[in-house]
């Protein structure tokens, strides 16, 4: 009976590969857990199905608008197919976003032993460009050095010198750390610090990663924060989740008193102008913008009108002496 079932284990593994496993694993469950093993090795030894179309756009939603900041394991333990299921997993939640200067701004933070910003909020606002960046990334291949990277983050990727709006813009400030091992510094102080600062901090973990770990790094409540896939083969499937939770309603959509722009801003909005206008005081209507004209006058012309001047006050002059010869004339006479 016994080798009935592993030999049904055996074959049922390469299907399992290509399930969803966004479920802790039931310890003493050695059959469940052998299955899974398989299916992982299978999984990661075989190269990627798919690799990241930038040019590609699938459904989106309006989205709040967010300063977003992923940080990404690329340590030694993610393998280079797995690192492009990584970008391609953030390429899709790119897709569900409303990107640009006003709405959603982007920003990557690569870590392993050391930390690379690989671009910061202020360098894109498009989605295509966005998702040619993220194809661009290469793995740093040793080390797991997560703390540093939340620290990273937090003191440079969410500045407003890097492109983060300020606080009085009332922007949500979002990190997304995906990671399949265990940190080798700490996590629970800088992650503190990070959402002391209003970075709210979403922890994907992956295969080996530690929950532990997760739970420290994460905002709360930790049910809605932190996620777990068993594969990186099935990372994507998170995406309907991230959509879910970053997509919202669009104040712009229902209804505003905007002149010509109106700004989607979280649960508000606010209003811009159109090149060429500027905001009226009651920040709605919009007036032309008021062009300063300096008049240079043309020293030619001054020089002239002064010789005009001077030739007709001297035919005054002459016109005036000749009345007062030809009165004194008459009256002589």
């Amino acid at each position: 009976m016994k080798a009935f079932h592993w030999i049904l284990l055996y074959c049922a593994a390469p299907l399992l590969s290509d399930v969803q496993g966004t479920y802790h694993l039931m310890a003493g469950d050695p059959e469940l857990m052998a299955a899974q093993s398989y299916a992982q090795t299978r999984n990661n030894g075989r190269p990627p199905l798919r690799t990241l179309n930038p040019a590609k756009t699938d459904s989106q939603c309006r989205s709040r608008s967010l300063d977003l900041v992923f940080i990404i394991d690329s340590s030694r333990s993610v393998r280079r197919g797995e690192f492009e299921k990584v970008k391609i997993f953030l390429a899709n939640i790119v897709d569900t976003l409303e990107v640009g200067s006003d709405s959603t701004r982007v920003a990557v933070v690569n870590y392993a032993s050391t930390v690379k910003t690989e671009f910061l909020l202020k360098d894109y606002f498009s989605k295509l460009d966005l998702k040619k960046a993220i194809s661009r990334i290469e793995p740093l291949a040793t080390g797991t050095m997560t703390g540093l990277a939340i620290k990273t983050a937090a003191n440079e990727a969410f500045t407003e010198q890097s492109g983060a709006r300020p606080r009085s813009r009332n922007i949500s400030k979002v990190a997304i750390i995906v990671t399949d091992g265990r940190p080798q510094d700490q996590v629970e102080e800088v992650s503190a610090a990070a959402r002391g600062k209003g970075i709210e901090i979403y922890a994907v973990g992956v295969d080996r990663a530690d929950m532990r770990s997760l739970q420290l790094m994460a905002s709360t409540p930790l049910e809605d924060h932190v996620f777990y896939v068993e594969t990186y083969g099935v990372i994507e499937k998170l995406t309907s989740k991230f959509r879910e939770t970053l997509c919202g309603v669009d104040p712009c959509s229902m209804g505003h008193d905007c002149e010509h722009i109106c700004v989607n801003s979280n649960a508000s909005y606010y209003c811009k102008c159109r090149k060429g206008y500027i905001l009226n005081p009651d920040k709605k209507t919009c007036s032309l913008k008021q062009v300063k004209v300096e008049v240079v006058e043309d020293p030619c012309k001054c020089e002239a009108r002064l010789a005009f001047q001077k030739q007709t006050q001297a035919a005054i002059q002459q016109l005036a002496a000749k009345i007062e010869r030809l009165e004194n004339t008459v009256g002589r006479a």
